[in-house]
């Protein structure tokens, strides 16, 4: 299928082949019949795209200060890839459409295929001809709405909780600055609830377009006719409401609004415009802005709009996705006529000239949809639309396989690696080994999103981009399959890969629950397949090697305290997400314990674990065989500036020290300390690749036994059981 993109780093727009996307459960697969360009929102960011660096920069000092966190954290070289990668990707565009339900998942009863929706998100309403839309994110056209009214939908919603957040009442008189789409929306829909409106715009055609909707007056910002337009409809009083709509980096607007408001008025800002508010002028008349977020509640909320919880009506009236039904019904009952809005109607294969032409400034226009090609059914025959994996893990007893031999491979042909899932980490610390080493051939990328498997396969050169797994798993020239998801689907992708034949490499964790590691291990029992590697990685980290061989073997039990100042996550983080992923310690704790237990030479056999309120801080006692303890300290109440990964081993008169990946000291008769990392922090995964791609080449061992990585994962699992009891839990199966 086609989906608009555009690159950040570059600037270029394209119309780009990419995957279909896979139908997940609780949503819908839609086909786009039109779409709706937000000559506001989607012509800034376009815009952003053509800037220089210095000026991406300058436009998001947000990211800036997140990037050079990342430095602090990272270093350079790793911030740099991962910045670079994320720039010089393909991004989507467009989050308002109207099209047909082509695919109904599992959950979803309210509509049906064939049924006409109007759909919502940034993320599942693009510019594409199909589209995965979550269960609050879409709503079903009302009888006799034509699907190109419908495609206003979001933008709809958007004006509409703006209104809402305005609360205008009968009689009332408001000022809407900036009247292009959005503003021309509010306008109409304030004249529909009661409200006199003017509107303030620098366009004379938008200002008449604005009177022919509904508004009383109209005029330009720096005109006398507003002013005296608000003291003839208010009694000289102000007006009640000011909607700011308009974009820019003026401050005029809120400048404007303060002169026209009423005593103890309401300041509503929709758009994206400069907010140096003026003191005096707020204070001395009381104003009362607010902030309209986008559709309505539920936005950026991943509970709401991804996992389809919606919010009890007596106690939220107005969600994003009522929002949305509630302008297609008055879109429907023609109380609000958003025809005169739509200024020109492009093909879909004419997306990347339109929206040069919008961009020149060659095209004026307040709203403009692209329209698509009937579905070809010929052409989508040969797609199949992949279906999430379905977690059913049935209830075994743990247990271990005897042992695969590697697959047959003749001689000097390439390793043959898919990936399932392309996401920051594989993309920044995994796919950039691989794409350079020798005898590797990235055979195909499996992603739910489609643009993800795109950019995936031109950065790094797969043979294939899809959304179907089990073309993957049934294709027998795959040697490896690297499971790089989110942690919820980690344990069934590994456990369908090991009994499709395939050598895995899943990154951490391996299994969320005690059950989920129970069916890998039937999965490794039933198939014999035990070709396995989790991504602890820290073991293969050329400094730690080092520092290890330099302290040399021990007679006596060692103690090793471990201090990781993980530090507070951003909000929206998807690790917040506990009750789906896990918790935090959960999806990163084994790395950790894996280094722990490597350098101490076993496995744990006890875990004991304390935590503060709200178990954001965490104290970990492991104690091993030979009476060797390791004490991890997991902290997030620790200064940003301060080293994440510090850790000291103590043992027969020596002392191992680490700090953060850069530098590693060892003190006994002889004293060695390792020179400063020129570079970066490296913490083993080019390593850890080239042993993986070893193993799998030559059928050799894998890199870290079985043993071991059921060992650790058990044992960071059994922190959760160690908090709730409060005593050490002895681990099943220890020797």
């Amino acid at each position: 299928m086609k989906q608009v993109v555009q690159n950040y780093k570059s600037g270029e727009l394209a119309l780009l082949d990419v995957p279909v996307p896979g139908c997940k459960p609780d949503g819908v697969l839609v086909r786009s019949a039109y779409s709706l360009i937000s000559t506001g929102t989607e012509l800034m960011k376009v815009s952003e795209a053509g800037m220089s660096m210095l000026g991406k920069a300058r436009s998001r000092p947000d990211q800036v200060a997140k990037v050079m966190q990342s430095v602090a954290t990272n270093g350079v070289p790793a911030t740099y890839r991962k910045v670079m990668g994320k720039l010089d990707s393909y991004t989507p565009l467009g989050y308002s459409l109207c099209g047909v339900v082509e695919q109904v998942g599992a959950g979803i009863d309210d509509v049906k295929v064939g049924d006409l929706v109007a759909c919502a998100g940034n993320e599942h309403a693009l510019h594409a001809e199909l589209n995965w839309v979550p269960k609050n994110l879409y709503a079903p056209v009302p009888d006799g709405l034509a699907p190109r009214h419908a495609a206003f939908g979001t933008v709809g919603s958007i004006a509409m909780q703006g209104v809402r957040q305005g609360e205008s009442r009968l009689g009332e008189v408001a000022l809407v600055i900036g009247l292009g789409l959005i503003g021309q929306l509010v306008v109409q829909l304030l004249t529909a609830s009661g409200v006199r409106v003017v509107g303030v715009d620098p366009d004379p055609a938008r200002c008449e377009l604005a009177e022919r909707l509904g508004a009383a007056a109209c005029g330009d910002p720096s005109s006398a006719a507003v002013e005296n337009s608000v003291a003839e409809l208010t009694g000289g009083h102000g007006v009640d409401q000011v909607y700011l709509a308009a974009g820019g980096g003026s401050n005029q607007p809120v400048e404007l609004a303060a002169r026209l408001c009423r005593d103890r008025g309401r300041v509503v800002d929709i758009g994206k415009c400069r907010l140096d508010l003026p003191w005096n002028a707020y204070y001395e008349k009381e104003l009362d802005v607010r902030f309209s977020r986008s559709y309505g509640p539920g936005r950026y909320d991943p509970e709401y709009e991804l996992e389809g919880r919606d919010y009890p009506i007596g106690y939220v009236r107005w969600t994003e996705r009522r929002n949305l039904a509630c302008f297609l019904d008055l879109a429907a009952r023609g109380r609000v006529d958003v025809e005169p809005l739509i200024s020109h109607i492009a093909a879909f294969d004419e997306a990347v000239e339109t929206y040069r032409s919008l961009k020149e400034g060659e095209l004026k226009a307040v709203a403009v949809l692209f329209r698509y090609p009937e579905q070809d059914a010929e052409a989508e025959s040969t797609e199949t639309p992949a279906t999430a994996p379905v977690l059913a893990v049935p209830a075994v007893k743990r247990g271990g396989g005897e042992g695969a031999s590697a697959p047959v491979r003749a001689a000097k042909t390439p390793v043959r690696l898919a990936f399932v899932g392309a996401g920051n980490y594989a993309t920044s610390m995994l796919l950039p080994h691989l794409a350079r080493r020798d005898g590797v051939e990235l055979s195909t990328v499996v992603t739910t999103t489609a643009l993800s498997a795109a950019n995936a396969q031109r950065k790094f050169g797969f043979a294939e981009a899809t959304t179907d797994l089990d073309a993957v798993l049934g294709d027998k020239s795959i040697d490896a399959v690297f499971v790089v998801t989110r942690h919820s689907s980690h344990a069934e992708l590994t456990r369908q890969a090991l009994l499709a034949g395939k050598t895995v490499f899943v990154e951490k964790p391996l299994a969320l629950t005690e059950e989920e590691l129970a069916g890998v291990l039937a999965a490794v029992e039933e198939s014999g397949n035990d070709r396995l590697q989790v991504g602890f990685n820290r073991r293969f980290s050329p400094l730690l090697q080092e520092a290890r061989s330099r302290f040399g073997d021990r007679t006596g039990p060692a103690s090793l305290r471990y201090l990781v100042n993980a530090g507070r996550l951003a909000q929206g983080s998807w690790y917040l997400q506990q009750g789906a992923e896990g918790s935090r310690f959960v999806g990163e704790g084994g790395h950790f314990i894996d280094t722990a237990s490597w350098l101490l030479g076993a496995d744990p056999v006890s875990v004991y674990a304390v935590a503060s309120s709200g178990n954001e801080d965490l104290q970990v006692v492991l104690r091993y065989p030979d009476e060797s303890t390791a004490t991890i300290s997991y902290v997030t109440s620790g200064a940003p500036g301060f080293p994440k990964e510090t850790l000291d081993l103590v043992a027969d008169g020596k002392v191992l020290r680490l700090d953060d990946f850069v530098r590693a000291s060892v003190y006994g008769r002889k004293r060695w300390v390792s020179s400063r990392l020129p570079k970066a922090r490296d913490k083993g995964q080019s390593a850890e690749l080239a042993a993986f791609v070893k193993a799998v080449r030559t059928g050799g061992p894998m890199p870290v036994p079985l043993e071991s990585l059921v060992a650790t994962t058990a044992a960071t699992l059994a922190v959760r059981t160690g908090l709730a009891g409060g005593v050490p839990v002895t681990l099943a199966g220890a020797r």
